[in-house]
Order: structure tokens, then sequence, then C-alpha cells
């Protein structure tokens, strides 16, 4: 017989093609002056709950997230997925918009797909005459198990024929066919599942090497290096978040949770200040558009430069086996393109992964890396978003070889440089030049 692993419930926000999708909601009641609400969804399970962001000044809200469960085999029984939407409320309580229920032993036949109308709470008295609305959602059951070590050894023994057997030609072997076969939706999924696997094997170093040589040699220009969503890519991204995850708390988690507990109002765009809410927050009186922005860059380029202060000062931190493979990917860049003009690639390359892949998606969505359980609220989901557009202003704050992409990682992921944080100011520089 073979262990079973616990049971997972996925209920996903968004379109995504996976196995359970809640699009969006629809008709909402109002809850706001301006007639409209702040919605988010509230998923709960077995003691289990996770919530969704907030979607600002809308009664059609749409979500892209994934809300998963682990279900142990005991939880099962008559339990339910509740499906709560809220109006959220900077101050005071939120507002309930409404709920839908699912018995778990009815999701376990066949997954819950389609638009159901929302339901008030059993106890309310309002009488809202059928306007709450409707949530369009998805839910499974997903059960895996697992067989004897036995019954995976032919698979595994096929997967590292290329790593174990360097010598002989790539061509046709398992690990090159996935890596034509494998689509973008898919791909994320693979080196998941690969990456664990060579891991429980002692060859997670092996593996990446051999996928990212085989795209250095595909590779003409240094400046796409990396930069598709390629199988070796997602699997350095991949091993990163499995091997890094207890660093990346170690390295973000204080200034993150700072972040997220002084809720600062931070704006740098005049069109997006709203100038009467900040003279309520901070009791001084009118405060001029001028005043708002000098406060807002304070305090970005104190955040700034504590997140740049943690990353640096963690190089000894940071996970032996993450060491190992960056240095053989510096290698392997060396001798694919060893000419002085591209010097600088051999560093890129790796702060590209780091900074792009790791700590910049980390900062920016804190509940994707365990950062935090819940969502960050509006206000401080925007000075996330800040940070971000504001990071290329830190680029002599770091020291050359990592510069380039301390700096303007968190920038790339979000597109190009508005207008309005054009003109951050170059803070002054941190770290000595090595």
């Amino acid at each position: 017989m073979g262990s079973q692993l616990p049971r997972t419930l996925p209920a996903l926000l968004g379109d995504k093609g996976q196995c359970g999708v809640a699009q969006r909601a629809m008709d909402l009641a109002p809850r706001d002056p301006s007639g409209t609400s702040d919605p988010f969804a509230r998923v709960s399970c077995c003691g289990h709950t996770s919530e969704t962001a907030v979607i600002k000044k809308t009664r059609f809200p749409h979500w892209d997230e994934v809300l998963e469960f682990e279900l142990a085999e005991g939880d099962l029984g008559e339990a339910v997925v509740s499906v709560e939407v809220w109006d959220w409320d900077m101050v005071g309580k939120n507002d309930f918009l409404g709920r839908v229920e699912f018995p778990l032993d009815t999701i376990c036949t066949e997954p819950t797909k389609g638009w159901f109308q929302l339901l008030p709470f059993p106890s309310a008295t309002e009488d809202h005459g059928g306007q709450l609305g409707a949530l369009r959602l998805a839910v499974r059951l997903v059960e895996d198990r697992v067989l004897p070590h036995t019954y995976y050894q032919p698979l595994i023994q096929l997967l590292t024929e290329p790593i174990l057997c360097p010598g002989q030609p790539t061509a046709g072997t398992a690990l090159a066919i996935l890596e034509e076969v494998t689509s973008g939706e898919s791909r994320q999924d693979v080196a998941t599942k690969l990456v664990k696997i060579f891991l429980g094997q002692g060859l997670a170093v092996p593996l990446l090497d051999y996928l990212t040589t085989r795209e250095l040699a595909r590779t003409t220009d240094p400046n796409t290096l990396f930069r598709s969503n390629s199988l070796a890519s997602k699997s350095v991204e991949q091993f990163m978040k499995v091997v890094g995850l207890p660093y990346l708390h170690e390295v973000l988690k204080p200034v993150v949770n700072r972040i997220f507990e002084e809720k600062k109002y931070v704006e740098l765009d005049p069109g997006k200040m709203e100038l009467s809410r900040s003279r309520r927050i901070s009791l001084k009186g009118s405060l001029s558009e001028a005043r708002v922005r000098e406060s807002s860059l304070e305090l970005l380029k104190g955040y700034l430069g504590d997140i740049v202060d943690a990353i640096v000062g963690s190089v000894e931190k940071c996970p032996l086996l993450m060491r190992v493979a960056f240095k053989q990917l510096r290698r392997r860049v060396e001798e694919r393109f060893p000419s002085a003009q591209h010097e600088e690639v051999r560093y890129f390359s790796i702060s590209g992964f780091l900074f792009l892949r790791f700590f910049a998606p980390a900062v920016l969505t804190p509940k994707l890396f365990s950062l935090r359980e819940q969502h960050a609220d509006p206000r401080t989901g925007r000075t996330l978003l800040l940070l971000a557009k504001a990071s290329p202003a830190r680029h002599r704050a770091v020291p050359p070889r990592i510069r380039h992409n301390t700096a303007t990682g968190l920038g790339h992921q979000l597109g190009p440089i508005t207008p309005w944080a054009a003109p951050l100011p170059h803070f002054p520089p941190r770290f000595p030049s090595p």
C-alpha cells in the first residue's frame, strides 16, 4: 500500500485554466458613498482561512489569485467550503456583501463550477431583495497518493541519465524532450517537480547546470540571457523558492512587517493623491501636493534603504546550495561570453535571478512567499507598488557588481518608469565600492 498525502483544496481566483477558477463577482451591493464597494473574498474550510486582495471602487471585481488549503483525511467529514465577499473599510469594520457554501462531500463527487447567487447570513434580518449579486467560481478537491519509492525508479533513472552520464548526446533525452514540449502554462509546474525530484537525489545543482548550459548555448545576445520563462529560468526560480525560503524570510520579513504595521500614506502620482484623506490622517491641517510628495519620498527612501541593507548584509546567510549553484552559473556565463565587453554579464545573470525572480516578487506580493498570511490592504499595497517604481533611483546606492539588478529589479517588474516617478533623487550611497 502506498502512503497518502493530505488532500488539497484549491480555490483559484482568476481565469487560469487550472483545476478551480473563481473569475469574478457581479452586481455587488454598494457600501461606499461613491455607490461602489472595495470587495475582497474570504475562503474558509476546516479552520483554514485565506483572503484575496482588495479590488477598490467596483461592484464587478476580477480576482487573479490561487487560494489553496491542505486538508488532512480526518478533516473532511461534514465540512463545508465557505466563500464570503466583504467590502473593505479603512476605518471601522468591514461590511459583509454575501456568501456561498459548498459541502465537501459534493465536491468529492465532481468539481463545483458556475455562477452562484450570494446569500446573506442566516441570522440576517435585513431584506436585500435578492440584490447581493453573484460570484463565479469553481472549487475542486484534489487527492494525491504517493506510491512506494520503487515505482518511481525507472522515471528517476530516465530523468537523471543526462546528468549522471554527461558524455552522451543530449538530443532525445527525457530532459531535452521536456524542454521542447512544455508550454508556458505548464512549465512552472514541470520545473517545480523536476527541482524536487533532483533535490531528493542530491542532484539539484547539476540539473540547473545542465539546463542553464543548454540555454547559454542557444543565446547569442547577452542582454536577453535568462529573460524568457524557459525551463531553465523557471527551474532556477523554483529552486530558490524551495531552498531559499527561510533565507528570504530572515532577510525581508522585518522590513515587510514594518511596512504592513505602519500603514503609512505614500503617494507620488499627483492624479492619485487624496489630499483630504492625507489631512485626516496627518491631523496637521491641509496638506499640499508638494508636502505629500516630500513625505512619501522620505518614507520610500527609508524602506528601500532598509531592504537593500538587509539584502547586501545577508551574503553569509545565503544557503550553501544557492551559492554553489550561482558560482557554477557564473563560471558557465564567463565561458560563454569571455570578452571584456561582456564582463558585467557574469554579475547581472546572477542578480537577475536573485532580484527579478526572488526578492522583487516577494516585496511586491509578500503573501505568495508566506511573508504575510493575508494580502496587503489597498494603502499598504500601494506602498509596495511605489517601492517597485522608485527602486531605479537607488542605482548609486548599491555596489557596482550587484547594482544593476538591485536597483532596477523591482522596477522592471512593472515596466517603464512613469513621468511622476522619473525625478526621484539618487539617494546617498550606503555601501563602499568593492
